[in-house]
């Protein structure tokens, strides 16, 4: 599966942004679909994750409250709900693909398929 991100941009403090990461193939609701980040100078760290049909989904404790993830599986298309953004939200997001068991996947940050980056960027 290939995965394209989008939707980065530059941001104030306290604004909203959402990305999407569309998938090519015809078995999006095979995979988990998760979302992950990458700030200068600092290794990625897991984001949000969301299971196969959408009823499950994992937040890293630093985004709980404030992100949603959710999928449109006849839209392959996997989104990250971004508000009351922070200056430490600034990051590279990258969105992964796995069709491992969401009992696997919800524990690891070793994801099958990953997307390119899409910047975002929040100012004070």
């Amino acid at each position: 599966v290939q995965l394209q991100a989008s939707g980065g941009g530059l941001v104030q403090t306290g604004g909203s942004l959402r990305l999407s990461c569309a998938a090519s193939g015809r078995t999006f609701s095979s995979y988990s679909m998760a979302w992950f980040r990458q700030a200068p100078g600092k290794e990625r760290e897991f984001a949000a994750a969301i299971s196969r049909s959408g009823t499950s989904t994992n937040y890293a404790d630093s985004v709980k409250g404030r992100f949603t993830i959710s999928r449109d599986n006849a839209k392959n298309t996997v989104y990250l709900q971004m508000n009351s953004l922070k200056l430490e939200d600034t990051a590279v997001y990258y969105c992964a693909a796995d069709a491992r068991p969401w009992s696997v996947v919800v524990t690891t940050t070793l994801y099958r398929y990953w997307g390119q980056g899409t910047q975002v960027t929040v100012s004070s």
